[in-house]
C-alpha cells in the first residue's frame, strides 16, 4: 500500500461520514411528524449503541449505563478503555465500519431468502472507475427490484438501509473523545508508511485493506440512501428557497 491508498481510505470514510450526517439532519428537518422520524431511526439507533458496547469489550472498557433510545437518541456510558487513544477510536467509529457489514449480512439474507437482487459492489475504492461501477450496480438494484420484477420486500430493505446508513456516522461527542487519537493513528500510519519496514508496512497494509473495505461497503449503502432520499431533498430545498 502507498501513501495515496491509505489517504483513500480515510477520505471514503470521511464520506460515509458526511452522507450519513447530511441525511440524517436532512430527514430530522423534512418530516413533519417527529413521530416518523423517531420510527426511521430507530433501528438504526440501536444498532449503533451495540456497535458502542461491542467496541467498550474489545478495548476492555466497562460499561456504565446505555440508553437505547429517546428523545436525544441513544447512549453508552462507559468507563476509559484499556488502550489509551486506540481504545477511544475503536469506541467511536465502531458504528462507521460495523454498520455496513450489517447491511451486508441483511442483503444477503434478502437476496438469498426473500429474491431481491442485488449486483456486485466494488470491495475497495481506489479509482474514479470504482465509483463508476458502483453507481451503475446501485441503478441496477432499484431498476431490477421496483421495476423489472416488483419485489415488496425491498422496501423493507429499503428502510433498513436509510434507518442504519443515517446512524452510522459517529456523534459529535463521539468525535471529540476520540479526536486525539484520530490525528495518532493517521500520522503514525502515514510515518509507518514513509518508513518502508517491512513488517510495519504489511501490518498497516492489513488493517487498511479490512478498514478500507467497511468503509467501501459503508460508501455503497450511503449512495443508496442518498438516491431514495433524493425525492425529499428536491422538496426540502424547494419548500426552504427563497
Amino acid at each position: 500500500m502507498d501513501t495515496t491508498g491509505f489517504l483513500l481510505v480515510i477520505a471514503t470514510g470521511l464520506c460515509v461520514f458526511l452522507i450519513s450526517k447530511m441525511l440524517d439532519i436532512l430527514w430530522a428537518q423534512a418530516l413533519p411528524v417527529r413521530m416518523l422520524y423517531y420510527i426511521l431511526r430507530f433501528p438504526g439507533v440501536v444498532l449503533h449503541e451495540c456497535t458502542h458496547m461491542l467496541g467498550c469489550l474489545l478495548t476492555g472498557a466497562k460499561i456504565r449505563n446505555i440508553v437505547f433510545f429517546s428523545k436525544e437518541g441513544g447512549s453508552v456510558t462507559h468507563t476509559a478503555p484499556v488502550i489509551p487513544f486506540v481504545g477511544d477510536v475503536v469506541i467511536s467509529t465502531a458504528p462507521l465500519f460495523c454498520i455496513p457489514l450489517v447491511l451486508t449480512l441483511c442483503t444477503w439474507l434478502f437476496s438469498t431468502y426473500l429474491g431481491c437482487f442485488f449486483p456486485d459492489l466494488p470491495l475497495t475504492i481506489d479509482s474514479a472507475d470504482t465509483l463508476v461501477i458502483m453507481g451503475g450496480g446501485i441503478f441496477s438494484t432499484f431498476s431490477q427490484n421496483l421495476l423489472t420484477r416488483f419485489n415488496p420486500w425491498f422496501l423493507v430493505y429499503l428502510y433498513l438501509v436509510l434507518s442504519l446508513v443515517l446512524s452510522a456516522a459517529p456523534s459529535t461527542q463521539d468525535l471529540r473523545n476520540a479526536a486525539t487519537g484520530y490525528c495518532i493513528l493517521a500520522i503514525a500510519g502515514l510515518l509507518i508508511l514513509w518508513s518502508q519496514v517491512p513488517w510495519a508496512v504489511g501490518i498497516l497494509t492489513g488493517c487498511t485493506r479490512i478498514i478500507g473495505m467497511g468503509f467501501a461497503l459503508g460508501l455503497g449503502f450511503g449512495l443508496t440512501a442518498l438516491v431514495l432520499s433524493s425525492p425529499l431533498l428536491i422538496l426540502y430545498l424547494h419548500r426552504t428557497a427563497p
